[in-house]
């Protein structure tokens, strides 16, 4: 691991910890320079393909679904903590599906799910696009169901 201030590729680790998903966060030491940093790890596994509704398929991409969590929460106060906590669930979950493909509406409805429990305004940004509410009839009656929950 180079170090992020002197490039020097020699350090020594301080501190590990170990995170509920597997990831490993190591504390390090420049031996050239003596700042100190962190890096995080976390296992690749595999990851189904995504069938999108045209039936075409693509690869997961995690930070592509990070960007679009982020989307929907810019403004709202929900850490970015939460956000890549959520992400990781997400990917999580799918890698424990164990199938080569997965339908990308099964990723939508996690994502629904889990900002519908984070923070209902971003839940409802990310509906009107995923849910195609395209009018403002649409979106009141998502707003009073939300209410009447």
């Amino acid at each position: 691991m180079r170090c992020p201030y002197c490039q020097n590729d020699r350090s020594k680790v301080v501190d590990t910890t170990h995170d509920t998903r597997g990831g490993i966060r190591r504390r390090r030491e420049c031996l050239s320079c003596e700042h100190r940093f962190s890096t995080y790890e976390r296992p690749i596994l595999a990851t189904p393909l995504l069938i999108k509704q045209d039936n075409t398929r693509e690869e997961f991409d995690r930070e592509k679904l990070l960007k679009g969590i982020q989307i929907a929460c810019v403004k709202r106060p929900v850490s970015a903590a939460n956000i890549d906590r959520l992400v990781g669930e997400i990917e999580a979950t799918l890698q424990g599906l164990g199938r080569a493909e997965v339908s990308s509406r099964v990723v939508g409805d996690m994502v629904i799910a889990g900002l519908k429990e984070l923070d209902l305004i971003a839940y409802i940004r990310y509906a009107i696009v995923y849910l195609g509410l395209d009018d403002l009839s649409s979106i009141r009656s998502e707003i009073d169901r939300l209410l009447d929950n």
